[in-house]
């Protein structure tokens, strides 16, 4: 095969792989390929594809980030508790996304200053944040306060819901940052060698925190967006979408060593997180099934990213030689 193609097929090649997907789900479901389901798609996702800008980020720094659905539950449950104590919606909405962040911050002080592995440091803040939530609520669901969000979860704007056009502009932001941005030059260059950046004179402290934060905030404003679609906040809610949100960010090509990807390839892993979980369920397939899919694309993800760097690097190689 040539080079040139090869190197297509492993930068481009989730393309390919969402359009087969699409394909076989049209076949084996009635209804499938309809502007309906399009729509009932991308409104599931928008959480996962939000949540997933930040854990790129943190990723690419060759982090890793499982605080993320925690973060989204906790700040669900503070904006309905916020909102049923009669804060205005407005304040309210502006100190969870701060709270959010700052659980970021935390995050990140402890990657960055106590040199923790991001593993340890955010699996303890995932487990302590879903206890917190299940103690400001009792466990109980929170609800009664009016409808808040709920005509921005379940609004659109020329047939495209809200949540969605608030994904994209997220991922726009995302993007920006990463290719215009000095920040975002830094967070490719610490992910490819932190060495290398630090004695460069770049603040690899300054910026791992950042990125956890910036994580912590989207994470944040998931929530919004869970509280907005339900209105109700559930101290349940969130689980899973930390391996959702890698999962997509592993599908989009970014790899987990850091340093390398495209974050809008990412919107094609979260549209094929979408697609899979869709297309099962309109093919009558039981949640447990679902449940080992969703594991084996995760397994199978990060091993394509590591074949399709090593393979990468040799045809490189092997065409300056």
């Amino acid at each position: 095969m040539n080079k040139k193609v090869t190197l297509w097929m492993l930068d481009y090649g989730i393309v390919v792989i969402l359009l087969l997907l699409i394909a076989i789900f049209s076949v084996a479901a009635d209804n499938f390929f309809s502007f309906g389901t399009l729509t009932t798609i991308l409104r599931q996702v928008s959480i996962i594809g939000i949540i997933s800008v930040g854990a790129a980020y943190v990723i690419l720094t060759s982090g890793i980030d499982l605080s993320v659905g925690s973060i989204a539950c906790i700040s669900s449950v503070t904006a309905a508790l916020m909102f049923k104590a009669g804060i205005p919606i407005s304040l309210s909405i502006l100190a969870t996304l701060i709270i959010a962040t700052f659980y970021g911050v935390i995050s990140g002080m402890l990657v960055a200053f106590f040199r923790m592995s991001p593993l340890i440091a955010t699996l303890g803040m995932m487990t302590a944040l879903r206890g917190a939530g299940y103690l400001i609520t009792d466990g109980l669901p929170v609800f009664g306060f009016g409808p808040g969000l709920s005509a921005f979860g379940r609004g659109s704007l020329l047939g495209i819901p809200y949540p969605v056009i608030l994904m994209l502009v997220v991922f726009a932001l995302g993007i920006f940052i990463l290719s215009y941005t000095p920040i975002g030059r830094y967070v490719y260059g610490i992910g490819s060698n932190e060495e290398a950046s630090r004695l460069s004179g770049v603040n690899i402290n300054f910026v791992k925190i950042f990125c956890y934060a910036f994580c912590g905030l989207l994470s944040g404003l998931a929530g919004l967006v869970l509280l907005a679609r339900t209105n109700s906040g559930q101290p349940s809610a969130g689980v899973g979408f930390e391996m959702d949100a890698i999962t997509a960010v592993v599908l989009g090509g970014v790899s987990l060593a850091g340093g390398q990807g495209k974050l809008p390839l990412v919107i094609i892993g979260v549209l094929i997180m979408g697609v899979l979980s869709t297309g099962m369920l309109m093919c009558n397939i039981n949640d447990y099934v679902q449940q080992v899919v969703k594991g084996v694309v995760l397994v199978a993800a990060v091993a394509f990213s590591y074949v399709s760097i090593q393979l990468r690097d040799k045809l490189v190689n092997s065409a300056n030689i």
